[in-house]
This record gives C-alpha cells, structure tokens and sequence, in this order.
C-alpha cells in the first residue's frame, strides 16, 4: 500500500497565506501592512524576567496546565478587567492563542458537527474546523450596520448538527468591539439552540475612544458554555513568544487539557516567567503601547478616507482598519494585487475573510512605525488618485 497523508490533510481546505504568499521573494522595496505582527519590541521587564528564569534554572518539565503563579494571575485579571469568576485551575497556558483554539476545536467538535463563523471570518478557524471532523458553516455580520451582530442574519445558518459558534472580540479583520446589546443576542442564540462559543479575545487590551470591551462568558448563563481563549501576542508584542491561554470552567477545562497535553505536554517553562511579568509589571507600559497604536490608526483611517473611492469605517479595537473600495469598481483581489504590484504596500483584500469581506482591504496599522505608515499612505494615495 503506497503511503499517503491522512484523510484529514488531504480533504481539507489547504492552508492559504493570502497576499504573504505573494510577497514571499519578491525583491523590490515592500511595505508590509498584511500580518498582524506588532511593531513594538516586546518591552524589556518581560525580557528580563525571562532572561532571570533562564539563569535561575527553570529550565526543566513545569505543570502540564502551565505555571500555578502565571495561571493565578491571569485569573485575576479575567477576574478584574472581565468580570470572568474563574481560579487559575480553570486556566491552560498554550503556545500562544492559535494552540488555544485548535485545542478547544478537537476537544468540542465531532466529525458530522457544524461550527458556525460570523463573517467576515478569521481563515485559520476553518482549518481547524475541519481537521476535527466538523464543517463549517458562515453566517454574515450585518454589513450594513458596520459588521454588527443581527439574530435575523446568524440564526437561519443554524441547523441541528450545528455545536458551536465561534467569535472574534474585538473583531479581525473589521476592527469592531461588540456591544453588551450585541453579545447579549448571541448569548441568547446560543443559549436557546444549546451551543457553545469559542471566544477568541486577544484583541481585549486594544481598544480606542472608551469603547468597553465585553467577555461574552461574563453574561448571565453563558460561563458553562463558552471557552475565552487570549494571548500576549498583540497587546504586549510578544508575537515571536508563543504564549496564550484557555480560561473556562472547570467542566470545559478538562477536555482541553487532554489536547494541550497531549500535543505538548505542556508550554516552555522560562518564557512563562516573562509572561507573568508582562501581568504584573507597570501597567502604564502596556497603556504607552496602546497610544501608540492610537496614533498609528488615527493617521492611517484618516489617510484612508482622503483616497478616492475608499472610505473606512472608524476602528474601535484590534491593529486593523478595513476599508471599503467598492467604489472604486475593483475587486478586493485585484486592489490588493495592483497595490502590491505597483505600488510595493502589502494589504491583504477583503476576501480572504470570505464572501462578506469582498469589496474591502485590510491594513494593518500596527505592524509599522509612522514614518513607514506615512509612506505606505503616499504611496497608496497617488495609486487611487490614478484609478
């Protein structure tokens, strides 16, 4: 019998590093505004802290859920900042946010089961989706209404294979934070067709203009059912690092467990010293990152809404602005390719989030200092003036 993968390698949907791929080698002078890579160095008490476990000798085997401080710490800000009532032993330490959600996806998800993505979608979650035997199935946001979460969209979706739902807050790629009234009526969706939701928040720290963000777990009746997934990728640039975390109760923390274990054993035991720092240090070093992405956002929406044919919707949270070129009478393929092309900015097209993202851009604001985001603003700029 020849060898040959898997059925779960070669059914599935081939993984797709959008307009990354196309920029991969090329030699010209590329401004990169696709990934979701900080511009920040992750900041140096985090680096010290690290460097101080190393020469300390915690070098060795750790607790298969992750280190009882760091996990107790994380608890209390979920505690305090989420109002999520959660102990470290309903914590897990995973080698950052995507080990997070791929776990929760093995641990709750049979083949013949549907997950449902609110679109425009993260790409990533339909892979791990299907590896778990699932399908999945989307279900838009209400374009109309800034990507806002409308019962009347998401519900016809729902079938009676359908498990669970899986949500983005704040949202990548639209930079939305949803609204207590908006998490309330997914709450009730799930609530009332017994679903649970997979709650990926590593956005939650980067909010702009006082708008609150809300963890959908901390809603009346829904802390059984839903698992909060958050990392130190984004908020403490720590992206390289690998470190996030599953909080959820005690009945939902055992199956991932099993995963995470299972996959590896358990997380680097030093560089968990240097997340513990990032918690516990100056808290007004994380707020100097956050105005600066402040600042990096108002330039680059304000740069936006000045090109012909482009206009973008303020950005509550996350590193992303997503402008809408419909006008413009171009694809969102084929505006991020001629920008590539002929200007050398990176921006990923809308619909590399699904059908619903079609007709829009997303620009990353917070890969790049704003020196670069003014140049890549110029460039792009002079390229909707010539359209």
């Amino acid at each position: 019998m020849p060898i040959r993968p898997a059925r779960r390698i070669t059914d599935t949907s081939p993984k797709n590093f959008g307009m990354f791929a196309k920029a991969l080698g090329m030699e010209v002078d590329l401004i990169h505004l696709e990934l979701g890579m900080p511009a920040e160095d992750t900041p140096q008490h985090i680096k010290d802290a690290t460097i101080a476990a190393l020469q300390a000798g915690h070098v060795h085997y750790s607790d298969l859920q992750g280190l009882p401080e760091l996990r107790s710490a994380i608890a209390d800000q979920l505690r305090r900042k989420n109002a999520l009532d959660l102990t470290a032993e309903e914590v897990i330490i995973t080698n950052g946010l995507t080990q997070a959600s791929f776990a929760a996806f093995m641990a709750f998800l049979d083949a013949g089961d549907e997950c449902l993505l609110l679109a425009p979608f993260y790409p990533q979650h339909v892979g791990k989706a299907e590896l778990a035997g699932a399908k999945v199935r989307i279900a838009p946001l209400d374009a109309s209404d800034r990507f806002s979460i409308n019962r009347t969209l998401i519900e016809p979706h729902i079938t009676a294979e359908t498990r669970a739902i899986a949500l983005i807050n704040p949202c990548n790629p639209t930079g939305r934070v949803y609204s207590g009234r908006e998490l309330q009526i997914l709450a009730e969706i799930a609530q009332d067709h017994d679903l649970l939701v997979f709650s990926d928040e590593v956005y939650q720290d980067i909010t702009y203009d006082g708008a609150p963000h809300t963890s959908i777990a901390s809603l009346p009746g829904m802390k059984e059912r839903t698992i909060t997934m958050g990392a130190f990728t984004k908020s403490h640039a720590m992206d390289g690092w690998r470190l996030g975390y599953i909080a959820a109760d005690a009945r939902l923390i055992g199956p991932c467990l099993k995963m995470t274990s299972s996959e590896v054993t358990h997380v680097n035991t030093f560089v968990q010293h240097g997340a513990l720092a990032a918690l516990t240090g100056d808290p007004a070093i994380l707020s100097g990152m956050i105005d600066r992405d402040r600042a990096r956002r108002d330039l680059v929406v304000a740069r936006l809404n000045q090109m012909p044919g482009v206009h973008c919707a303020p950005v509550e949270g996350t590193i992303y602005a997503f402008p809408d070129i419909t006008a413009t009478g171009m694809t969102s393929q084929e505006c991020a390719d001629r920008l590539l092309y002929e200007t050398g900015v990176v921006v990923e097209a809308g619909s590399f989030y699904g059908a619903a993202g079609e007709g829009h851009l997303r620009v990353c604001f917070g890969c790049a200092e704003l020196p670069v985001l003014e140049e890549a603003m110029m460039r792009m700029q002079r390229f909707f003036n010539s359209v």
